[in-house]
């Protein structure tokens, strides 16, 4: 049964929101609204709080409600219409929403964090010699290092989505000890992803194309499972080093979510001595050897 919010959380909340919004209203100049600045007339900077009003489409005194962290009733709609006159980011219209005591829509990327590739193709680079790649939201491959393609086959030429590489890439098939095992979990985090957008098409043509491509595919989505994207244990069999255990890791960049990105680490074993052979194929020698990758 839902319960009420607290009088004293609810109460800090109004206050922070009162405070955000006195805030963010301080900082956008009339003429960065689209207004004449006013001059002297003008005894504070920012906006006033009937053009914030104007602007939005709401009406002055429900605004000013809104600031004084009054407990009124808002829309998402008439939220947004605040965030695009305050010029908020997306973070910030998230928090907006939760100050305002509803559900925070999902995140976007801000324009100025569009830009973060190359940072993150360093990060990936500096994890050699273990594998790591980054994909996106519908798992389609955006980039991968060095050792993602020694190891995981991955290269041009083949379907760039890990989903469809994963049922259907012969190389890494031949490679995998216990894909069986792997399959299910695989599929059910997938579905998870699916279900935070349901509506979504690239989700939707994905799931088809690999309906189309694999009946173990089919059988598997059919059962409907959903578990989080976490960490799956991997283990391998490679032509060149053999027997490989890793720990494939799952993590998001707040800024970046529409990006994932997936570190792979070596298991501690005796009997594999993983991290030994992630380190000889990067090697100059290992890597003479993965000149002409053998399929199997």
């Amino acid at each position: 049964m839902a319960t009420s919010e607290p009088d004293a959380m609810k109460a800090h909340r109004l206050a922070e929101l009162r405070e955000f919004l006195m805030s963010r209203r301080a900082r956008i100049s009339p003429t960065e609204a689209g207004l004449p600045d006013g001059g002297a007339r003008r005894r504070t900077p920012g906006l006033r709080r009937e053009e914030v009003a104007v602007l939005a489409g709401v009406g002055v005194s429900w605004y000013q409600w809104l600031e004084q962290g009054r407990d009124i009733t808002v829309s998402p709609q008439v939220l947004d219409a605040v965030g695009r006159v305050l010029r908020l980011s997306s973070t910030e219209r998230r928090h907006l929403y939760v100050l305002a005591g509803l559900n925070p829509p999902p995140p976007e990327v801000d324009p100025g964090d569009k830009d973060m590739c190359a940072g993150l193709r360093r990060l990936i680079d500096t994890w050699m010699p273990y594998p790591a790649h980054i994909m996106d939201v519908y798992w389609n491959t955006v980039m991968y290092n060095d050792a993602a393609a020694m190891v995981l086959g991955m290269r041009p030429g083949v379907v760039q989505n890990c989903l469809l590489a994963f049922f259907t890439d012969p190389v890494y098939r031949a490679r995998s000890w216990g894909w069986e095992e792997v399959a299910p979990r695989l599929v059910a985090q997938f579905r998870a992803a699916c279900s935070e957008c349901p509506d979504d098409e690239g989700f939707k043509a994905v799931v088809e194309e690999a309906k189309a491509l694999s009946p173990e595919f089919t059988e598997l989505w059919e059962r409907r499972d959903v578990a989080p994207g976490g960490q799956i244990r991997k283990e391998m069999e490679h032509p060149l080093v053999g027997r490989l255990v890793v720990e494939s890791t799952q993590l998001r960049v707040p800024a970046r979510p529409d990006l994932v990105i997936v570190m792979h680490t070596p298991v501690p074993d005796a009997k594999s001595d993983t991290a030994a052979k992630l380190h000889w194929l990067a090697s100059p020698e290992g890597r003479r050897g993965t000149l002409y990758p053998v399929a199997g």
